[in-house]
């Protein structure tokens, strides 16, 4: 008897790390998965630079909430160290400011970070910090079912799954409060209230409009980061190989121009080479805003409003580097900070320029904790948050080279002397991500987590059209590369719950969980 899963045909359009977890799970269930993508390789936006000869990241360059795949893995009689090595980091970051010769590092070991935080600034701040890590750590655990482990919530939903203690919790957070306003409750040092409102920046906002509940990316971090050998595209690379065990059929420099229906529902794709791939449902790892603006034909631009410039999350101006680096003792996460953190936000999103004062964040990719590079040269990722109008603005010499000139300025303020010849330099900026991800406009988080409803405004895995699923970090649950991963485990969860008649009105949970016991 054949099997009528094995006969149902999947179309996957986009190779990030979202269309590679609907893939690969899909195949696991038994659906015949085909993965379609523009590019060459796997990854979306974990991506390499080739700079001097080197490979360096320029995406996403932290590992975190192994959690996430090793629950999906384990389903598939597999694990993360079966596909990849990885290193645990002791120090997640290292900050510095200027006009101080200190710099603070925030450690995994929360006790640890808390004598750091003692020395730098005082016992008070010290003993702040541990009441902060406290109700982040009630935050996650309260949020971590009913947001990241579930289909989009709405607010009853949300409301009915948080339950007594889940809303006790929120209502000592102030749910209505932004992150910064918050921050500056638990912490009386204007510099750690820097530090930890850099968490907004995790999913493209401003501390100022993020709301409150963004305060767990500190839980997120303090529960580990890894660094990943080979990089962060081994993890695309390893992702997209135990797909293909699972009989997904990769077909890469495939560019998928529309998604086709038949009398109101999915019936496949098109590629640019004009072929059609028949499918009785077609998963989308793209950038949202590519739909509403009809980057995937017409049949489905109706149901997709476009996305606001104004709604956009941060872009970035980056530089991959193989450079000599001296002077601030770097390790693998380093944050430098100016003065005037407000003003970077302001040119952001309101003056849609390069911030005249930028946070530069450091990701010295040779570095472990505390550890010589070991090479002369070595490859760094040098970022700085800028606005998502990369369709609509192109920055000119004058912007680049000041925004540049300023990163650099800082650092050296820092104590961080870089040394590069001109091949030894790659930049990136709005322009060029746009380029990148059609539909983005350079944003690299989807839309900005603005105000408290922001919870509820990202598309759900269930798109408005019958058989089309979404995945990504612009859908639910958010960006970055595990909220990713969970995007693609509910894209597929919710497919497959679909096929079943007595499913469609209940909302799909994955089991487990970084709180589960």
């Amino acid at each position: 008897m054949s099997d009528p899963l094995r006969a149902r045909r999947v179309v996957v359009v986009g190779a990030g790390v979202g269309g590679l977890c609907s893939a690969m799970v899909l195949a696991h269930r038994g659906l015949d998965v085909t993965l379609v993508e523009a590019a060459a390789t796997p990854g979306g936006k974990i991506r390499q630079t080739l700079v001097d000869g080197v490979g360096i990241d320029a995406g996403p360059t932290v590992f975190t909430m192994r959690w996430v795949f090793e629950q999906m893995l384990a389903e598939m009689g597999s694990s993360l160290s079966d596909i990849l090595t990885l290193e645990p980091i002791g120090v997640l970051a290292r900050h510095a400011w200027r006009g101080t010769e200190q710099h603070l590092d925030l450690l995994a070991d929360t006790a640890h970070s808390a004598d750091a935080i003692a020395r730098f600034s005082s016992p008070q701040e010290g003993k702040r910090f541990l009441e902060f890590c406290r109700q982040t750590r009630a935050l996650y655990a309260a949020l971590e079912k009913p947001y990241i482990r579930s289909e989009r919530p709405n607010l009853l939903s949300m409301v009915s799954d948080l339950g007594v203690d889940g809303l006790a919790t929120l209502a000592g957070l102030g749910p209505f409060a932004n992150l910064w306003r918050s921050l500056g409750r638990h912490f009386h040092d204007p510099r750690l209230q820097q530090l930890f409102g850099r968490y907004a920046t995790y999913c493209g906002s401003s501390p100022w409009s993020a709301p409150a509940t963004l305060m767990l990316v500190a839980q997120v971090e303090l529960d580990g980061v890894w660094s990943v050998k080979g990089g962060m595209l081994a993890v695309a690379q390893a992702l997209a190989a135990v797909g293909e065990k699972h009989g997904v059929q990769a077909r890469y420099q495939q560019v998928c121009t529309q998604i086709l229906l038949d009398k109101g529902r999915v019936s496949g794709v098109q590629l640019a080479s004009g072929e059609v791939i028949a499918a009785d449902d077609v998963v989308f790892n793209g950038d949202v805003g590519a739909l509403g603006q009809g980057l995937l034909g017409p049949a489905v631009q109706s149901s997709f409003e476009p996305v606001a410039t104004r709604k956009r999350s941060l872009s970035a101006f980056t530089m991959a580097l193989h450079a000599k680096a001296s002077g601030f003792p770097l390790v693998r996460h380093n944050v430098f900070f100016d003065r005037d953190y407000h003003s970077e936000f302001d040119d952001i999103f309101r003056r849609r320029s390069l911030p005249r004062q930028g946070t530069v964040y450091v990701c010295a990719q040779d570095r472990s904790d505390g550890a010589d590079a070991g090479v002369d040269r070595e490859r760094l990722l040098c970022l700085v948050n800028a606005p998502a109008d990369g369709d609509t603005h192109s920055f000119d010499p004058g912007e680049i080279e000041a925004c540049e000139s300023n990163s650099l300025a800082l650092m050296r303020h820092c104590g961080l002397e870089l040394d590069w010849q001109p091949h030894q330099r790659v930049r990136t900026l709005p322009q060029d991500f746009a380029r990148l991800f059609p539909g983005s406009g350079g944003a690299l988080y989807g839309t900005a987590t603005h105000g408290w409803m922001s919870a509820f405004a990202r598309h759900s895995a269930r798109s408005p059209v019958p058989g089309l699923y979404l995945a990504g970090g612009s859908v639910h649950p958010g960006p970055g590369v595990p909220m990713a991963a969970m995007s693609g485990r509910l894209a597929a969860a919710t497919l497959m719950a679909n096929l079943d008649s007595t499913s469609r009105s209940r909302r799909v949970l994955i089991s487990g969980g970084m709180s589960t016991p």
